[in-house]
């Protein structure tokens, strides 16, 4: 396995244009799928996770070309696949595409790499089973990947998500195109807002209500799309600009909708000095010195997949921070709550764990983090998390089994350099 070293401290400084948003590059290319005229897609994520989604509609019957600089050009049509299909290490691309083809006229078989074959799949067999879905898993158990979905049809239903998942409710929400009648989800706390938002624009009858949304059966003729840039890319370099000394960084032209800027709020509580232009979507961010702060159950939708950044910034604060509800974070790529204990741990900062509730000490900015050697499980928001806290180390700080940040940012290392001035 690849590693990588990063020794701090290091400086950031400049503007970066982070990839295409992941969650809105999987879905423009779904809905893509199912249009009816072709659909210009700019701005597409580049990860592998991405990838594996672009290979999976045209296994399904949708072509994808090439145009270069100005994107791809997907023509929808899903006819079924010939074989298994494989999404790697996407838990959005399986758990959406079996909604997606749950009401289709045809069988598909969706699988993963280790890491998705070991996720819950529970929480979408059991929504789409009450449509009258075929979804079963055909390996270990009738709950995990791989995931054997014959297409039936469905009829709308009213379901209450037991716990906020953007995934879930998408899924639920493609499924909904393909059945009888309208089908309402209702979240116990706002999440991404992506799916409702693309298919309103495509056409299809969306009505949002509080804490729900019904999504009415129908055609799909989607404009042509625009990813913008991807925020949860975006929190790794504003960290590490807020925790540097002498920094001043610009991610730009990032996307600033609903449950995405959670991790603006977090650090902007916490001291740090981030501006964002609401037009542009830029975020600025500059040197700061960070004080402790509660992240709340009901904060942590809006931010998920920026805990383990955050911790690095709850490390380097003053006082002790703690997030609370953090479970849904034991199934993700990896368990990120062991993963982060361990990877403060390694950084000399004191975390612990009890219940639903992680504690992080903060060293505070005058002590830094000592050096060392982490593993990032093969998850790649811990090893990008990682190499930022060796960015803003006082020593060096390896990370192993890094090659896992192609799955979303194929591109860090070299950002990194452009950024910092680092060199591998």
């Amino acid at each position: 396995m690849s590693a990588l070293t990063v020794s701090g401290p290091l400086r950031f400084s400049g503007r970066l244009q982070v990839p295409g948003d992941k969650s809105i590059s999987h879905r423009a290319l779904m809905i893509a799928a199912l249009g009816r005229r072709p659909c210009a897609i700019r701005g597409l994520s580049d990860g592998q996770d991405v990838v594996h989604t672009r290979r999976a509609v045209e296994a399904l019957g949708a072509r994808v070309e090439d145009r270069g600089a100005h994107g791809v050009i997907v023509t929808g049509g899903l006819a079924g696949a010939r074989g298994a299909i494989y999404l790697g290490n996407s838990g959005t691309g399986i758990r959406l595409l079996t909604g997606l083809v749950a009401g289709r006229g045809f069988t598909t078989v969706l699988d993963g790499d280790d890491s998705v074959r070991r996720r819950p799949m529970d929480r979408i067999i059991d929504p789409l089973s009450a449509m009258g879905a075929s979804v079963r898993g055909c390996g270990q158990s009738a709950s995990l990947a791989p995931l054997r979905i014959e297409g039936r049809p469905l009829r709308g239903i009213d379901y209450t998500l037991p716990v906020a998942s953007t995934q879930v409710k998408s899924a639920v929400l493609l499924a909904a195109l393909a059945a009888e009648g309208p089908t309402t989800v209702r979240e116990p706390a706002p999440t991404r807002i992506h799916t409702e938002e693309m298919l309103a624009e495509a056409g299809v009858r969306v009505e949002r209500r509080g804490g729900s949304v019904t999504v009415w059966p129908g055609e799909v003729s989607p404009p042509d799309i625009d990813v913008p840039g991807d925020p949860s890319q975006a929190a790794f370099w504003l960290v590490g600009a807020v925790l540097a000394p002498d920094s001043d960084l610009t991610a730009g032209s990032v996307y600033l909708g609903q449950a995405r800027g959670g991790f603006v709020d977090v650090l902007r509580r916490m001291g740090a000095d981030i501006a964002v232009d609401p037009a542009t979507g830029d975020i600025r961010a500059r040197s700061s010195r960070l004080t402790c702060t509660r992240v709340a159950p009901e904060e942590l939708p809006g931010c998920i997949d920026e805990v383990p950044i955050l911790a690095v910034a709850a490390a380097a604060a003053e006082g002790t921070t703690v997030f609370e509800g953090i479970g849904e974070l034991r199934v993700k790529e990896s368990d990120r709550v062991a993963a982060i204990v361990e990877m403060l741990g390694a950084l000399g900062v004191q975390s612990r764990v009890e219940g639903q509730t992680l504690t992080v000490v903060g060293a505070g900015a005058a002590r830094g983090f000592t050096g060392g050697t982490l593993d990032s499980r093969g998850d790649h928001r811990m090893a990008m998390a990682a190499a930022i806290a060796g960015a803003v180390s006082s020593g060096a700080v390896t990370v192993e089994a890094c090659e896992a940040i192609a799955t979303s940012y194929p591109g860090f290392a070299r950002d990194l350099a452009r950024s910092t001035g680092w060199t591998p």
